[in-house]
């Protein structure tokens, strides 16, 4: 199996939960409690990413290997498995499908039905975080501990982040700021485009789009709509980029239905 930081919980059908860009397994926290009773749910760390080494590639193909040995060592058992991700992790999901390495796909604003603008857009927000992360990083607990702090901090990526406990904010600027696999990642994003079905419409898939998603907005749901007419596409209402903490039931129902 490869070494991978990882959470693991519940019983049932296996499924993987794969994050996006910058962050770690614990991005799926919320949406754990609802889950767990129905799956055996592994949340993991990508490569380079949380507390997970680096170990070469970090373009969605390279990932999508990664995920793929790891599940082969998880769940020997299980010829395919579920798996769910966000953002980064969603665009990998999405291969997962288009392989016939997954049973369904549910991606949360996925990567790839971008256009140039937007692509570099998503970039420069990522890395804008990063580097406000590390550069204000001493003045953050005072910011985080306020609502007014986190919605001025964060609210690029949630929809609600007055929310937001403080010291998970914190632990995730953290995360971020540490990835040695950022700027790699961030730099294969050019070479990213969703490349075509493949064999998602042969299995449940699900793509869904916070309504306030200010890092991969809504024409981009339009864009994915129309490249898999197969699947089920949903808008969540009130949600960010980061939808789990904003609405984890809906979350957690979109990955049980699918």
């Amino acid at each position: 199996m490869t070494a991978l930081s990882h959470h693991r919980s519940g019983t049932g059908p296996p499924l993987v939960l794969i994050h996006g860009i910058g962050s770690r397994w614990q991005l799926w926290e919320p949406v754990l409690p609802l889950l767990r009773s129905r799956f055996d749910v592994v949340a993991l760390d990508l490569p380079g990413f949380g507390a997970s080494p680096s170990t070469g590639a970090v373009d969605v193909g390279a990932l999508a290997d990664a995920v793929t040995r790891f599940a082969a060592g998880a769940f020997p058992d299980a010829a395919r498995f579920h798996v769910a991700g966000s953002s980064l992790g969603g665009g990998v999901a999405l291969e997962l499908g288009r392989r016939g390495v997954a049973r369904s796909v549910t991606a949360f604003a996925p990567i790839g039905f971008w256009g140039p603008f937007s692509r570099r857009w998503c970039q420069a927000a990522v890395t804008g975080a990063r580097v406000l992360g590390r550069v204000a990083r001493p003045a953050l607990p005072a910011l985080a501990s306020t609502a007014a702090g986190r919605i001025a901090l964060f609210g690029v990526f949630f929809g609600h982040p007055a929310r937001l406990d403080p010291a998970v904010c914190l632990a995730d600027v953290d995360a971020l700021v540490a990835a040695p696999a950022f700027t790699a990642a961030r730099a294969a994003f050019a070479g990213h485009r969703f490349a075509g079905p493949g064999t998602l419409d042969r299995i449940p898939v699900t793509v869904a789009w916070g309504t306030r998603d200010a890092i991969l907005p809504a024409f981009q749901a339009r864009r994915a709509a129309a490249a898999l007419p197969h699947a089920r596409h949903v808008r969540l209402a009130g949600c960010g980029h980061l939808p789990f903490s904003d609405d984890p039931a809906s979350c957690a129902a979109l990955i049980r239905t699918t």
